[in-house]
């Protein structure tokens, strides 16, 4: 392990990521596995075809409890929660006062509660803001103590449901608690991969044990952050800091169907959440929008990696790629990037500037590779 691992957080993983034979990177201030012995191409195309174990432990859990905890939880995003069932998991986005992300999330309602998931590189900033923007109208509550581990692919119900009876049950954006070996366990039927697939709150006591219970099952292997990169970008999937952040607006981001008709104009609780005047002015049309999340696929076998400029065919400056890869399932090099409206229809061609040449890129449409959630 390299010195500048040594001053990282761990998960309690750690050891066994190092048993595996994992190469461990600093990531959202913790070491974490960037691949095993298999490799980023054999464990993305296993995910896909079988089920990949993914620790995700660095991102931040929280609950908010209270009778007003939905009530105040919308008033930091443009989004319906007092209207999710009990049981019911929706996709979140913290706004700063000018519209723009401050980080997006999944929550769902757990009848007594709202659990919340962050992101890891996000978690400090957000609880604080959550807890100074409506700390007087619930209860914040962190939750070190929890570990999280996400289940993907097309045989992880197969997988799971040996382990835990009754997951087999859930659809896609549900969740429900379970227990293991008298570990209490929150799972949700999500992810981040496009694949079908858990992920699963566990105390950090237990993690390690019920990790290795997981890969004891002939599905399942060990799948680190690089597929876990290339999966979520093969799915069209945002990574927060790279394709949002707070230069960005969730309508930019192409993000509206995050935004339920009930938070918006003419809606039963239109607005009312920070940065209501822009993103509502966005939605409306009311509010300029100078710039467009695009998938882009190249016509040549050339990667296009993040902060590639993109230029129009004369060579004028247009935007920059904010992801890129060769996409392993697709094996064509796929990127996101922001360009204006003006260039952002399907089928518009632009160029991508690697090495001081243009490579011929294509407006497409996104997901890159069809979604497989279980919808029941």
């Amino acid at each position: 392990m390299s010195e500048s691992l040594l001053d990282l957080h761990t998960t309690p993983l750690n050891a066994l990521h190092i048993e595996l034979g994992a190469r461990m990177v600093p990531f959202a201030g913790y070491s974490m596995p960037v691949q095993y012995p298999a490799g980023l191409m054999a464990e993305h195309q296993h995910t896909r075809t079988a089920a990949g174990l993914f620790d995700v432990s660095h991102m931040g859990q929280l609950r908010l409890v209270g009778p007003d905890a939905a009530a105040a939880f919308e008033t930091l995003m443009p989004v319906d929660v007092m209207g999710l069932p009990v049981g019911k998991q929706r996709y979140g986005l913290l706004l700063t006062d000018g519209g723009t992300i401050i980080d997006d999330l999944m929550f769902v309602n757990r009848g007594t509660d709202i659990f919340v998931i962050v992101n890891g590189a996000c978690k400090v900033g957000d609880l604080e803001h959550i807890e100074d923007r409506i700390g007087q109208r619930c209860e914040v509550v962190p939750m070190p103590e929890r570990a999280l581990l996400a289940l993907q692919g097309p045989q992880a119900v197969t997988a799971l449901t040996r382990l835990v009876p009754g997951v087999e049950k859930l659809v896609f954006m549900t969740g429900s608690a379970f227990t293991w070996e008298g570990a209490d366990l929150f799972i949700t039927r999500s992810g981040y991969t496009g694949e079908d697939g858990f992920e699963i709150s566990v105390p950090d006591t237990a993690a390690e044990a019920f990790a290795r219970a997981l890969l004891a099952q002939p599905e399942v292997k060990p799948i680190g952050l690089g597929a876990r990169n290339s999966l979520r970008l093969e799915a069209g999937l945002c990574l927060y800091g790279q394709d949002i952040d707070t230069t960005t607006t969730p309508v930019e981001a192409g993000l509206n169907w995050a935004m339920q008709k009930v938070r918006r104009t003419g809606g039963a609780r239109a607005g009312g959440f920070a940065g209501a005047d822009t993103v509502l002015g966005q939605l409306d049309g009311t509010e300029a929008i100078n710039k467009v999340r695009v998938g882009l696929l190249a016509l040549e076998r050339v990667p296009v990696r993040e902060h590639t400029q993109l230029t129009d065919l004369d060579g004028e400056h247009l935007g920059e790629v904010t992801s890129g890869l060769l996409g392993p399932t697709i094996n064509q090099p796929i990127a996101m990037g922001y360009v204006p409206p003006s260039h952002a229809a399907v089928g518009t061609r632009l160029h991508a500037v690697v090495r001081g040449k243009p490579v011929p890129m294509e407006v497409v449409a996104m997901p890159f590779v069809p979604t497989r959630y279980y919808r029941g």
